[in-house]
């Protein structure tokens, strides 16, 4: 399957026509990874965006010393992870893992996409307006969930 077939089904880039979507193919790199193998680990500064092209990848949450990890979900391919290291730079939130060999990720790090942006200002506001509708439906259902209890 093509790039661009894969990155019609991603949700962030969900606007995006296929020309756009081969300019943001263009600042991608891709990595292999094998069963295990991290891919970003919980509290480090992000920097990059992925993106599951083959295999899967485990999403992991370290809650605290006293308890053990926990695999939180399963993402496969057109998933991504890291999405908030094109708005910030702040800690991971989360550990990433290859789950499967193989397992193919593209990376997009942060200072081409905003390379991208600069020379193409609408697919910066239409994947900033996704991150953002995505920030808030998860705000509002963990509201909605935290007045349920």
């Amino acid at each position: 399957m093509e790039l661009t077939e894969i990155f019609q089904k991603v949700e962030l880039f969900n606007g995006l026509s296929i020309s756009e979507l081969n300019l943001v193919a263009s600042i991608c790199q891709e990595r292999h990874l094998q069963r295990g193998e991290l891919i970003t680990s919980q509290g480090e500064p992000g920097d990059d965006l992925f993106i599951v092209t083959q295999g899967f990848i485990e999403i992991i949450l370290e809650e605290s010393q006293k308890e053990p990890r926990k695999v939180v979900v399963n993402l496969g391919e057109g998933q991504i992870v890291g999405e908030m290291s094109l708005v910030d730079q702040g800690p991971r939130s989360a550990t990433a893992r290859a789950a499967i060999d193989p397992t193919t990720v593209k990376v997009i790090r942060r200072a081409d996409f905003e390379s991208l942006c600069e020379q193409n200002g609408h697919i910066g506001y239409i994947v900033m307006r996704n991150i953002a509708s995505d920030l808030s439906f998860k705000l509002r259902h963990r509201n909605l969930s935290e007045r349920s209890r």
